[in-house]
């Protein structure tokens, strides 16, 4: 887990809904670098998890799937 000031173009999880609990990633900094930037939207200047790509479709197809 890194803090970071580089200028990511993050989108909120459509899974996020209106309750303030959201998470972003940023799919173009994804394409680039196979590594998915990961973050709380409540605390923008936070850390941010940097995962790799194939982990979080992994994970993303095990929420969808109700594996976890």
């Amino acid at each position: 887990m890194t803090t970071t000031t580089e200028p990511f173009k993050w989108i909120k999880s459509s899974y996020s809904g209106s309750g303030g609990a959201c998470v972003e990633w940023a799919p173009a900094h994804t394409s680039t670098t196979g590594i998915v930037p990961v973050r709380d939207s409540k605390v923008p200047a936070g850390p941010v998890l940097r995962v790799p790509a194939d982990a979080f479709a992994t994970f993303v197809a095990s929420i969808k799937h109700g594996t976890i």
